[in-house]
């Protein structure tokens, strides 16, 4: 899943004619149809999504769905030319964060008559999920992951600090970081820290966008920034404090040195995804899984979203055929198939933990889902607005001033969305 994370509105700058990539509808609208799907799930869950479309397949005579797959970035880099010869797919998954900037360059067909023809798939689907495919009044998606960032600590370090439960809150968060942190030789670089926090470059930015939902600010409100807030500005320099003068993490870290601390033992927490389950099994870590501790105004987690759009070369009876397979996508039983296959929590509110239990990590992530908000919905410049953050975060943790930093990202915020 990291991977995908990787690509990040990678077509900003590409221009795409796609007046005529709609086809006119099929003369042969009530015969066979067959639709290409283009993913990016490259691992096993690529295995269980091409099965759920096979057993789709066999379930009815008139549609035929054929995968192909592909990594994220192939993804990014071929989708806007194939669709402009119109030889690209008729159906592609791909990062949340990608929906908004490939529909503004009319790139795929609206969705608002599937989530309002079937009732029972719109209620079930979990509301956060939806919300990320909603661009201008308009649905161009449909989830197909909705997973929040959670904490991954060190069962082994907790234990040895004396530390028996998960920490609740922030202050709790903090005090028991400082436990954790460990300078054996007291030369002021810790050889252990109770916390790996990267401050820029990292899964998204979402890390700091949980952060700033915990003490009730937001990175933008609609069309306008809301990053220059006094809520924030309390946030940023309430990590930067912790980081600095109490040392509970290293400065300058991003995603990939987060995970590499945390990994080698050197780290005893890290907010990120549920790759890193994989990646502590891989390195004999005995781990736990738990939400991010509420800040001032409660428990909240960014979430890493995946999306798949029709795109607009569909003509009508292919877009209904994409629909017809959404609808048995969403179905409970192919839901807990997928859940449990992909290591996604159920994109369902009504399929529980103990629907999933067979996989504690799912499980876990499946508990902690219901506080995850999508990060920048509907944003076609994202990369600007997280970049502009990533300069205010990574400065403050340096010793920078929080509110100055934030004003001035503010303004480069605006600038992205007015674009």
């Amino acid at each position: 899943m990291k991977k995908m994370l990787a690509t990040l509105a990678v077509v900003a700058g590409a221009s795409l004619a796609l007046a005529g990539c709609s086809s006119s509808p099929s003369s042969n609208s009530s015969g066979p149809v067959t639709l290409t799907f283009w993913h990016g799930y490259t691992e096993a869950d690529g295995k269980v999504l091409d099965k759920i479309v096979e057993d789709f397949n066999k379930s009815q005579k008139n549609i035929t769905i054929k995968t192909t797959t592909k990594t994220w970035a192939v993804i990014g880099d071929t989708l806007l030319p194939a669709l402009s010869a119109k030889k690209g797919p008729d159906i592609v998954a791909m990062p949340a964060e990608n929906l908004p900037v490939y529909a503004s360059k009319g790139a795929f067909a609206k969705l608002d008559d599937f989530y309002s023809s079937d009732a029972e798939t719109k209620a079930s689907i979990r509301p956060a999920a939806v919300d990320m495919e909603k661009i201008g009044g308009s649905y161009y998606g449909v989830p197909t992951g909705f997973v929040p960032l959670s904490v991954i600590y060190n069962k082994a370090l907790f234990q040895k600090a004396g530390i028996s439960s998960f920490p609740k809150t922030w202050d709790e968060w903090v005090a028991d970081a400082k436990k954790l942190t460990v300078d054996q030789n007291g030369d002021g670089t810790p050889e252990q820290y109770g916390l790996a926090l990267p401050d820029h470059a990292t899964v998204g930015n979402g890390v700091w966008a949980s952060l700033f939902y915990g003490n009730g600010g937001k990175i933008v409100d609609g069309s306008k920034s809301a990053l220059d807030s006094s809520q924030n500005t309390e946030t940023l320099s309430y990590w930067a404090n912790a980081v600095t003068k109490d040392k509970i993490s290293p400065t300058g870290l991003d995603g990939v040195a987060s995970d590499k601390l945390f990994s080698s033992g050197k780290a005893a927490m890290e907010i990120g995804g549920p790759w890193m389950a994989g990646v502590a099994t891989d390195n004999k870590i005995d781990y736990g899984i738990a939400g991010i501790p509420a800040g001032p105004k409660g428990a909240a987690a960014s979430a890493i979203g995946i999306s798949a759009a029709v795109t607009a070369q569909a003509d009508p009876a292919k877009k209904a055929a994409a629909e017809k397979f959404f609808t048995y996508f969403f179905t409970k039983e192919v839901s807990t198939t997928w859940s449990l296959g992909s290591g996604w929590p159920p994109l369902r509110t009504d399929i529980p933990s103990s629907a999933v239990s067979s996989n504690p990590v799912v499980a876990s992530l499946t508990d902690l889902v219901g506080d995850a908000r999508p990060l920048l919905p509907g944003i076609a410049n994202s990369t600007d607005v997280l970049s502009a953050v990533d300069e205010a975060t990574q400065k403050a943790l340096t010793g920078g001033d929080p509110a100055s930093l934030l004003k001035s990202a503010s303004a480069q915020v605006q600038q992205a969305l007015a674009k």
